[in-house]
């Protein structure tokens, strides 16, 4: 059976109804930034969101291909997460964090009626036996395969989202330092 991040860790995917102080081990993350309306048709979110799962699924997938990740195993494909804010974030400042469906946790300081001025990071965790060459290959491999642009995704997206992760966190709201 593959192994599922939701369940293996529940602590970090699925919260209990009472916030809890959690320690947030380092972890692997493919990541894309961007800023915009998420509900627009077209927009960056909906674009950035494709090329995220098009790298996790290659990833994933690897095990058809000719390129053979040391360690791996099969293994359901983390959902995917956000941090949401607007304005210029500072260390410390709250964000809206959503779930693979979309649902929305209200934090203060974000005005819903200004979708276009949110910013964000999107992140999907990645196992940790993915190295630096085998996202470069998923890359590589998802381009060809999709004729799509991943390029995005090839500056600092494995290492971007470990510092956001990684520390003390509250339920499922991480805190920034």
């Amino acid at each position: 059976m593959a192994f599922d991040y939701k369940k293996e860790y529940k602590e970090f995917y699925m919260p209990k109804g009472t916030p809890s102080i959690v320690t947030v081990p380092k972890m692997n993350y493919i990541a894309v930034r961007g800023s915009g309306n998420p509900n627009d048709e077209d927009g960056e979110y909906k674009q950035a969101i494709g090329l995220l799962y098009g790298i996790a699924f290659t990833i994933k997938m690897s095990k058809k291909e000719d390129h053979q990740i040391d360690g791996y195993f099969d293994y359901v494909v983390p959902p995917l997460e956000g941090f949401w804010w607007q304005g210029e974030r500072r260390p410390g400042d709250a964000m809206l964090r959503t779930d693979r469906a979309g649902r929305r946790d209200g934090v203060p300081g974000i005005d819903y009626a200004r979708k276009e001025d949110f910013k964000w990071i999107s992140v999907i965790r990645l196992p940790d036996f993915v190295t630096r060459e085998d996202f470069d290959w998923a890359v590589r491999k998802a381009t060809a395969k999709k004729k799509q642009d991943f390029s995005k995704l090839s500056d600092r997206s494995v290492e971007t989202c470990e510092a956001y992760r990684r520390g003390r966190a509250c339920g499922s709201l991480p805190l920034l330092f």
